[in-house]
Parts: structure tokens; C-alpha cells; sequence
């Protein structure tokens, strides 16, 4: 068995209506200022302003900042960093999706530890204790309320920067269901196919261990009987709850297991051809399965049983790469490159940017330039 060294500092509050605890819980840590982080999207939904107003009966000094996008970057960071000196806060809710959790822990890095974001590039360079923060999601994706782990990408070169400390952890994760059934139709597809492909990559890496495996098998579970159900009733609370969690599991997982060769392959087309992260990580998801199943077909299999797919080893990488096509059907994602008006032209580009990215350290198959140029050739 793979030894593994980890703890859990991350309180999770799950359940339907636990939103409304919010001012309680923030007041737990008597603050003197509370800067709630989210995207602009927030306040359109209502989300934005029912948190102030529990935060306020609680009695909390409520400030702000909203002036970031998908895929934080540097820049937003700094921004956030600036209104931080500003209003000088001592707890912060990261409100939103993985972006504004993201950025929520970018800025925390920074006005707490001080220079530029630049300099947490990587695993423990948070250089002392870091504000206590709270994440609240509203979307079943990243985990990134789970994480120590902060994804910023540089302003300039777009290069995502993988920023984790244990310091940076979220004190509390408060998951409430109902604040997922705001999001558009789109939003649920890429934010639940980015879930499932966390769910899977953790399940194989070279850093798997007994603890990752289980939050990753569990996450899987959850994930597959939720996603179908959620896209075709957006209200169904129970399907909500699953996708919700799963996330969150995957999360946990990430924490000791890692990611692979998707995220690795997959974040070379969002910074050059700004896909999506959910598309971009969804298509290379099937064909970095059937790479990987080539060695270790039989975790494939054990995780398709946790989804109640009893199939012979052998066919398990097959069978897997096929259901998540089908998902990424079923959610209007695109299957390839041609699709997405990207040209073979650039994938010796990818290629080259691929081999560079963090994640591919850990994929259990060593990725190669060949093996690398053969999955994005899989999915021109």
C-alpha cells in the first residue's frame, strides 16, 4: 500500500438550506471585517446579496470585490490584493464557483503573506498564517472548497500556476444544493464534466494511495448517477445534493492523489484557444483513459463498478472513454478539435506546452512526446 500523509482542515456543512447559517458560522470567527469574493454572476442570481444580508444580522462589517472572471488571473488578483489593504478584512467567503474560491485563496496568499502571486507558484511557499476563509459553492465542479490549492493564471502568458499551501485550506466548506439550481444549462454540463474528470484522474495517478481512492471511487458514484439527472431537471435537489458532494469528494482527492494527463493536455487549449476548462478537460478525458488502460485496466473497472458497471477487465478503458463521450453528448460539449475550429496545425505547439504542465508528473503512464502528440491526434 502507497503511504500517505494527510489531515483534514476543511469543516464540510452539507444539506439543503444550510446557506442560511452563513452569518453564524462567519461570526464563529469574530471578525472585524468580512470580504466576501465573487463573480459578478452572483449578484444577478440573488446569491450575492443573501449573503450579505445574513452576514449583516450577524452582525459583520460586509465588504466586497467581484472584478475578476473565469480563470483568475494575476491581475485579478492584484486587484482583489488592492481592495484587501483597503478595507483591511480578517475573514473571507470565497462565494461562486472555482473561480471565485480560487481567487478568494489567490488573494489571501498575497495579502497575507505578502509579494506577488508569482511567488506560491507550487506546493508550501506560503511564508506565514493566512486568513481563515469560508467557501461557499454555487457550482458542483472544481472542489475547490476542498483543496489547499489555489489555479491562477498569469495575466501575460496565460500559463495556469498551480498555488497550494496547507495554510491556504478553507476553514469552512458550506455545500447547499439550492444555490446550484441557479446555474444556466451550460454551466452545470462543463462545471459536472470537470467533477467527473477529477473523479477519474485521481483514481489512477502515480500519487493514488487508500485514502484518494476512496474519496475518488465515492466521488465517481455520486457523479455518474447525478449528472444525467441534473441536466434533464435542473431542479431535482436530490440529483443536486449527489453532484454537490461528488465534487467536494473529488476534491478531497485531488489533495493527495493529484491529476493527470487530461488537465495536462487539456490546459494547453485554453490558453491558446481560451476553451472552456470543463471542455477542454472533457475532451481529452477519453482518450487519456484509453492510455492509461492500457496498463491498468482493472481500476478502471473497479471504478465503473462503483457506477453498478460490472464489465471484464478488458473492456473497462473502452467502456469508460465511451460513457464519458456519451456525457459529453448528452451535454452539447464538443468530441473534437475540428469541432472546436482548432487546426492540427497547432498541436505540436500543445504538445510542447503539455509536457511543461504540473499535472503530467503524475499520470501513471509517463507522458512522452509521442504519447502526448498521439492524444491530441486522437481527438483532431
Amino acid at each position: 500500500m502507497t503511504a500517505f500523509d494527510t489531515s483534514f482542515p476543511t469543516r464540510v456543512v452539507f444539506g439543503q438550506g444550510v446557506f442560511s447559517h452563513l452569518g453564524q458560522l462567519a461570526a464563529s470567527f469574530r471578525p472585524k471585517c468580512v470580504l466576501v469574493v465573487s463573480d459578478a454572476g452572483l449578484i444577478d442570481a440573488g446569491h450575492f446579496s443573501a449573503a450579505v444580508d445574513l452576514l449583516t444580522k450577524a452582525g459583520l462589517r460586509v465588504e466586497s470585490f467581484h472584478d475578476f472572471a473565469e480563470n483568475p488571473t494575476s491581475a485579478m488578483v492584484d486587484a482583489g490584493v488592492a481592495k484587501a489593504a483597503k478595507v483591511q478584512p480578517d475573514l473571507l467567503i470565497g462565494l461562486g464557483g472555482g473561480s471565485s474560491m480560487d481567487c478568494c485563496k489567490g488573494i489571501n496568499f498575497v495579502y497575507s503573506c505578502g509579494g506577488r502571486i508569482h511567488d506560491y507558484h507550487g506546493v508550501g511557499k506560503a511564508t506565514a498564517d493566512m486568513l481563515p476563509m469560508i467557501a461557499v459553492p454555487t457550482t458542483s465542479g472544481t472542489g475547490s472548497e476542498a483543496q489547499s490549492f489555489a489555479l491562477i493564471s498569469d495575466a501575460e502568458t496565460h500559463v495556469k500556476m498551480a498555488c497550494g499551501d496547507k495554510r491556504a485550506a478553507c476553514k469552512i466548506a458550506l455545500l447547499d444544493p439550492e444555490l446550484t439550481t441557479t446555474q444556466p444549462t451550460g454551466v452545470t454540463a462543463l462545471t459536472g464534466i470537470d467533477a467527473i474528470s477529477h473523479a477519474i484522474e485521481t483514481f489512477v495517478t502515480n500519487k493514488r494511495n487508500p485514502m484518494s481512492v476512496t474519496f475518488s471511487r465515492r466521488a465517481f458514484g455520486l457523479l455518474a448517477s447525478g449528472f444525467s439527472s441534473v441536466l434533464a431537471d435542473p431542479t431535482d435537489l436530490e440529483a443536486r445534493g449527489r453532484m454537490q458532494l461528488g465534487a467536494c469528494f473529488a476534491g478531497m482527492a485531488i489533495e493527495t492523489s493529484m491529476l493527470g494527463a487530461a488537465h495536462a493536455t487539456a490546459n494547453p487549449l485554453t490558453a491558446k484557444h481560451d476553451i472552456t476548462h470543463g471542455q477542454a478537460v472533457g475532451l481529452m478525458l477519453p482518450a487519456v483513459i484509453q492510455l492509461n488502460g492500457s496498463a491498468h485496466a482493472d481500476w478502471y473497472a473497479e471504478l465503473l463498478r462503483e457506477a453498478n458497471v460490472d464489465v471484464p477487465e478488458s473492456e473497462a478503458p473502452s467502456r469508460l472513454a465511451e460513457r464519458v463521450t456519451c456525457w459529453l453528448q448528452e451535454a452539447g460539449l464538443e468530441t473534437s478539435l475540428n469541432a472546436l475550429q482548432i487546426p492540427e496545425s497547432g498541436i505540436d505547439e500543445f504538445v510542447e506546452a503539455a509536457l511543461q504542465q504540473w499535472t503530467g508528473n503524475f499520470n501513471p503512464i509517463p507522458l512522452d512526446r509521442d504519447k502526448t502528440l498521439q492524444l491530441y491526434r486522437s481527438v483532431a
